[in-house]
């Protein structure tokens, strides 16, 4: 018992400084990568051998570089490109002697718009006529792209909440292969039923979307599984300090390293990629790829969650055989019997 309270102080300001660099970090990261948002090489395609739409291109890359063209064989591969989220828009000359601009909103409105004001400058100082399509439109309930971003930002805190509350009423470590299937389980079950009730929520409660409900929900209960068992594996490594490595990457680095708030083009070099292997950023990029593109986009993000959530699972399990076979080799050799006494007999 004193030795507990003697190291009780200790723990406490250990905790405290955790919190202290948490907030830091937080801070940090939030002001250092939206503060100023300012886009910078945005991709656009055209077509290889469009002359027209690539001098206006190679105009504008002369003048500044918010825009990267991104070459194409022909209109068919551009439109593909699109659709898979590679371009925010597709530039091409018509036959009366103008352009068509053909964009895809849904992707990042914000991106959509410095495209459109950027080209249409350009069409504007070559005096030819722009016209703009945008092939894939965000909802009118969702004006600002943002809700794909909050839902998975609801689906990621569910599941690291849910594996911490498992951690902290029964151990951060199962104490057993057995007790470590019961909680992944819970956890999958938990899974489940918050992506569905997510879906739910977006679908027929506030009415964002009317459609491929069960696509939101499957993509729900992945993410909240990928976020449950990489806080699970940390946590069963590292017990409750494991708890702020989890803050750190899936909300401190994980949410403004998304692409959700702003394009993953508009944040710092250090964080524009982080949206590729992050939990909330693939969450985000899947969400968007079930409700408004082509399904063809959503390759990478499900492979991402997946490749996550099968690490998750087995850090909790090589977790719990680690700290099971510690527990075995502090534990005293059992009293000799009488049968083993060299007295006896």
């Amino acid at each position: 018992m004193d030795q507990e309270m003697r190291d009780r102080p200790p723990r406490t300001a250990a905790l405290l400084l955790g919190t202290l660099v948490l907030a830091t970090a937080f801070i940090a990261a939030y002001v250092g990568a939206l503060h100023r948002p300012t886009p910078r090489d945005v991709p656009v395609g055209v077509v290889s051998g469009d002359q027209k739409a690539q001098a206006v291109l190679a105009a504008v890359r002369n003048q500044t570089d918010i825009l990267e063209d991104v070459d194409y064989g022909d209109p068919d591969a551009a439109a593909d490109g699109l659709r898979n989220r590679e371009v925010y828009g597709v530039l091409a000359s018509t036959t009366e002697g103008g352009l068509v601009l053909t964009t895809a909103s849904a992707a990042a409105p914000a991106a959509t718009d410095v495209v459109i004001q950027v080209l249409g400058s350009a069409a504007r100082q070559a005096e030819m006529p722009l016209r703009i399509t945008d092939e894939v439109p965000v909802a009118p309930t969702d004006p600002r792209g943002l809700v794909p971003f909050y839902l998975a930002v609801g689906y990621v805190l569910g599941g690291y909440l849910a594996a911490t509350v498992l951690g902290l009423g029964n151990g951060t470590a199962p104490r057993s292969l057995r007790r470590a299937g019961l909680r992944i389980a819970a956890l999958a079950v938990y899974s489940l039923v918050l992506g569905a009730v997510g879906a739910v929520v977006v679908g027929p409660v506030l009415d964002v979307w009317d459609h491929d409900l069960v696509g939101i929900g499957a993509t729900g209960a992945l993410a909240v599984f990928a976020a449950a068992m990489i806080a699970s594996a940390v946590q069963a490594w590292l017990g409750l300090f494991g708890t702020g490595l989890v803050i750190l990457l899936l909300v401190v680095l994980g949410n403004p390293g998304s692409g959700g708030i702003y394009a993953p083009e508009f944040l710092p070099t250090w964080l524009r990629g982080m949206h590729l292997w992050n939990v909330p950023g693939l969450a985000t990029d899947l969400l968007k790829s079930v409700i408004y593109f082509d399904r063809r986009s959503s390759g990478w993000p499900a492979t991402g969650l997946t490749i996550w959530t099968a690490l998750g699972v087995v850090g909790v399990l090589s977790a719990t055989l680690f700290h099971a076979g510690r527990r075995a080799a502090r534990r005293p050799p059992p009293a000799p019997t009488s049968t083993d006494s060299p007295t006896a007999g």
